[in-house]
């Protein structure tokens, strides 16, 4: 029920405020010793600005023009209206939804509204225009004005940051949909391996045991690498329709290619393989591969002149991978963008992490460790 009231409040809070406003204007109109007449100009005239009230984010500029025109037309009514104190209050809420709700030009006009109401407020005010005056009334009709600009850019901010969150959700979305789908390929590849070999391993059953026996050993070890990336696939969104795809991915072995291809792209790239290179998983290996295709995309589009190094390093159970740049340009930022999400992504996938940010010797460096112990 809160939740529901809150929702309430919030798509109809102007009209609520508008109906309270008005009612509370409208009471002390009647309760004024003054003709009926009078009374009925001065609740039109309320009526008017009550609903200007419910429409006033819409329409941000509308109540401050009225009260501006309002108040010296006010001044035509019976004076015993000029105390009612509720006005005051329409006057603070017409400068603070003007400051709150407009930008540029409606902006500079709300201001100029503004500075005339304060001015109109000391000529009429029966001490004159002096020094206190100024400090009272530019802090009557300063405060709500400044008030209003700051809840302003703080929505503003608010709603950039939800911009951000939700771009953020759907490149981590999009992200693991694509993973999916190269799981995916990964074990229908797997499995039309494994169909291959049970066909030739029969055929060779009686005629050949020890070459049977090698397809049953392949069939084995294919077996437990497609149902580790069945596991991976299995957590993870996958986009409907996709046709099968048995052709293998692009992989470590194929690193040299992709270097090539950044290199002639204007970023020059030197590959160290530290270690004993083993054989990875197709997960792994395809990852490993996006990884740093994904970094050296990144640092050819952010680091500006420079040259890159990518460290392939196989460690016991792990690969790490580590590709820096020693450019000047703005790098990865913070380390937010949507390149770093899907290389974030690609290392969660199988239990790995990644570190991002500014290299010690300049430039920006990105370290990524995928374990790779086989599953069974």
């Amino acid at each position: 029920m809160s939740e529901r009231l809150a929702r309430l409040v919030q798509t109809r809070g102007d009209v609520f405020l508008a109906v309270a406003l008005t009612a509370l204007v409208l009471l002390q109109i009647w309760l004024a010793d003054e003709s009926v007449s009078d009374r009925m100009v001065a609740s039109l005239g309320t009526i008017g600005i009550g609903v200007l009230i419910a429409m006033r984010s819409r329409f941000p500029l509308g109540l401050l023009v009225a009260m501006t025109v309002s108040l010296p037309a006010g001044a035509l009514l019976p004076k015993r209206f000029g105390d009612i104190e509720s006005v005051g209050l329409l006057v603070v809420l017409a400068i603070y939804t003007a400051a709150a709700h407009t930008e540029g030009r409606r902006m500079a006009v709300g201001g100029a509204l503004t500075i005339a109401l304060a001015v109109g407020a000391m000529v009429t005010d029966s001490d004159g225009v002096n020094v206190a005056a100024v400090v009272f009334f530019g802090f009557i009709f300063g405060a709500p004005w400044l008030t209003g600009r700051v809840v302003r850019r703080r929505r503003l901010n608010e709603a950039k940051l939800e911009r951000e969150k939700l771009a953020a959700e759907a490149a981590i979305v999009d992200e693991r949909a694509r993973i999916a789908r190269e799981l995916h390929d990964i074990v229908a590849h797997a499995i039309s391996v494994i169909v291959l070999q049970a066909r030739g391993g029969r055929r060779l059953l009686d005629s050949e045991p020890d070459e049977a026996r090698h397809a049953l050993d392949a069939i084995e070890r294919t077996a437990s690498q497609a149902l580790g990336e069945m596991r991976r696939l299995l957590g993870l969104l996958r986009e409907s329709g996709e046709q099968l795809a048995f052709a293998p991915q692009p992989s470590l072995a194929r690193i040299d290619v992709l270097t090539e291809q950044v290199t002639a792209a204007g970023l020059p790239v030197e590959v160290e393989v530290r270690g004993e290179a083993v054989e990875l998983p197709p997960g792994v290996d395809l990852s490993a591969y996006r990884i740093v295709q994904e970094a050296l995309t990144n640092a050819l589009k952010h680091a500006g002149p420079a040259r890159a190094r990518v460290v392939i390093g196989y460690e016991p159970g792990q690969l790490v991978l580590e590709i820096a740049d020693d450019g000047v340009g703005a790098g990865n930022g913070d380390g937010t963008g949507q390149g770093l999400v899907g290389i974030r992504e690609r290392a969660s996938v199988f239990g790995g992490d990644v570190e991002a940010g500014p290299g010690s010797d300049g430039g920006y460096a990105v370290r990524a460790r995928l374990p790779y112990a086989s599953e069974r």
